[in-house]
């Protein structure tokens, strides 16, 4: 995986119902949506993106959202196929999914393995019948458990997600939880602490106080509890929240923190595309219905785009490198900020971060004050 892959991203903005937690570019329609007209226009906005890109090698499609496994698996293939079309697609490209563990979207399983998917993200989220209840989710634990299951036999990769860190977990519940899920998972597992994001029904409970977390010394036990069982199960810590046997890393995040480029379709998607020597990030409208229109009458939908300057991508990719178990280039940070990273000696004395050949790594503790190490190195 080179930092000049080329990823595509794919969004599905519908779900059944909005998750409490979730701030992403979800939404709930009561009546039946026309999936081939979204698929549709999902290919018609993916035509003006190969106008952008010509020339580029497909290592990475992934399908989020939303709820993309409440795409019919015949609006999977469309886009698929309209991307085989677009562009030069890599012979051993990953093609992601993300699913929820409901019986009822698990039965689409083998027509999106026909379809041309063959990694899908299971979002499980949580082993405890109350949690999931107080998550939102949809889904009982043991149609959860069995959903993976048979995705894990339908799909050559496969992701087991959770989120820990909930309100009122303890180490010794976090233990049994993640211990049972270590026993399921095949090669790959996303791991992420609870945050509240703002604008979501989580973020009103919390500042109503109806809502409590754990403290962030409670936090930060968890994440150590995390990181000694998955390391005990031979997964790497590749990414602070990621996880995986080597070989199963998700190709199409490493794009992102790589800071490499992708092409964003659907409502709310966003890019990064280079062109020479400029760099241009773009997001699409977030309505679905809106975007839609405008798709059809413009042929995307695209309502910003700006040129990154240099500074800003130095600093976006310090902020994505370091995530990741094998850092940033120093010489490509230096290209873009013309400078070293700042407080480099002292971060090091510390304990922080270190070199390993030409790459600037965040240690183990580096990783538990991430967000301060990267401040401190940005000066």
């Amino acid at each position: 995986m080179r930092s000049s892959d080329f990823g595509i991203y794919v969004h599905w903005p519908f779900c059944k119902a909005k998750c409490p937690y979730c701030d992403f570019n979800s939404h709930v329609r009561h009546e039946p949506v026309d999936a081939m007209s979204f698929a549709r226009a999902l290919s018609r906005e993916l035509a003006w993106f190969a106008g952008r890109t010509q020339g580029r090698e497909v290592a990475s499609i992934f399908f989020g959202g939303g709820t993309p496994s409440l795409m019919p698996p015949q609006a999977v293939g469309h886009v698929l196929d309209t991307i085989a079309k677009l562009w030069r697609v890599s012979p051993d490209a990953e093609v992601t999914l993300e699913a929820n563990p409901t019986s009822v979207e698990a039965k689409n399983f083998a027509g999106y393995r026909a379809a041309g998917v063959n990694r899908v993200s299971v979002g499980v989220q949580a082993l405890d019948s109350a949690d999931l209840k107080a998550l939102g989710r949809q889904h009982s634990v043991d149609e959860a458990v069995a959903a993976f299951r048979l995705a894990a036999k339908i799909f050559p990769r496969v992701s087991f997600d959770l989120i820990y860190a909930r309100p009122g977990q303890t180490r010794d519940a976090w233990r049994t939880e993640l211990t049972r899920a270590l026993a399921e998972q095949q090669g790959h597992m996303s791991l992420y602490q609870l945050t509240i994001e703002e604008g979501t029904r989580y973020a009103d409970l919390h500042a109503a106080g109806k809502l409590k977390v754990p403290d962030e010394e409670t936090g930060a036990d968890l994440y150590d509890l995390t990181q000694e069982l998955t390391a005990k199960a031979g997964l790497n810590a590749y990414e602070v929240s990621n996880h995986a046997l080597p070989g199963h890393e998700s190709r199409h995040n490493l794009i992102y923190w790589r800071y490499g480029d992708y092409a964003g379709a659907g409502p709310g998607a966003h890019s990064r595309i280079g062109q020479g020597s400029d760099r241009f990030a773009l997001a699409t409208e977030r309505h679905p219905e809106t975007w839609r229109a405008r798709v059809l009458a413009d042929g995307h939908g695209v309502i910003e785009e700006t040129r990154i300057e240099v500074a800003d991508q130095a600093a976006e990719y310090l902020l994505m490198g370091l995530r990741i178990a094998d850092g940033i280039d120093i010489a490509r940070y230096r290209q873009l900020s013309g400078r070293v990273p700042g407080h480099l000696s002292e971060l090091t004395e510390m304990g922080l971060v270190s070199l390993r050949g030409d790459r600037l790594v965040a240690t183990e503790a580096g990783r538990r004050v991430l967000n301060a190490v990267i401040s401190q190195l940005a000066v």
